[in-house]
């Protein structure tokens, strides 16, 4: 139990896939003018990243790994190298069908993340929480925690970058700060504010 709560919380402050990997960075920097904007994208990765991490585990663990074949008498086999290439269709084929089953049963949803849903199969935070999984050898329960964690560390890293950008509107910038330059210092400073948890041990 600590061990998994030890998951989460690194998952979502010190271990944050935007801010301590970098990854998803484009539509972080892209979507983060809005506050309203940025929920609905977070919303969204949580919900795409707690469904497709927990498959492609299941998909690596029965075809891909080292001797995962053995139920099919093939106990020689290792498919590992296909990884990359199955995670993102995978990813690609739940977020087509997510789409379809919400524009099919809730428009209402719909109509709020369908527009955010297609960004989501390009987004590399998703397939970096696969790959990660992987790498760490994590358990299937593990992964469920890190999934879910890493997209509520993703959704909170966007909703507080678009509320401080929010907030800059009414700031005096300097000319020379005003834009790119500034967002990735206050990207920067996100990070150095995120690794603070590091101090918390369990």
């Amino acid at each position: 139990m600590e061990n998994l709560l030890g998951i989460a919380l690194n998952s979502i402050f010190v271990g944050n896939i935007l801010l301590a990997y970098f990854l998803g960075m484009c539509s972080f920097l892209a979507i983060s003018n809005n506050v309203r904007t940025a929920t609905g994208l977070g919303v969204a990765v949580v919900f795409v990243l707690t469904v497709t991490a927990p498959v492609n585990w299941l998909i690596y663990h029965t075809l891909l790994a080292p001797g995962a074949l053995a139920w099919a008498g093939l106990e020689g086999v290792d498919l590992s190298y296909l990884k990359l290439i199955l995670f993102i269709t995978t990813i690609a084929a739940i977020v087509q069908a997510l789409e379809m089953v919400i524009d099919r049963f809730s428009p209402g949803l719909y109509t709020n993340l369908g527009v955010f849903l297609p960004l989501i199969t390009v987004n590399c935070a998703i397939l970096g929480v696969s790959l990660f999984m992987v790498e760490r050898a994590y358990t299937f329960t593990e992964t469920l925690v890190y999934s879910v964690g890493s997209g509520l560390g993703w959704a909170l890293a966007i909703i507080a970058m678009a509320t401080i950008r929010h907030k800059l509107r009414y700031a005096d910038v300097p000319e020379s700060l005003r834009g790119f330059a500034i967002n990735m210092i206050i990207t920067g400073l996100m990070s150095i504010g995120f690794m603070l948890f590091a101090g918390i041990s369990l």
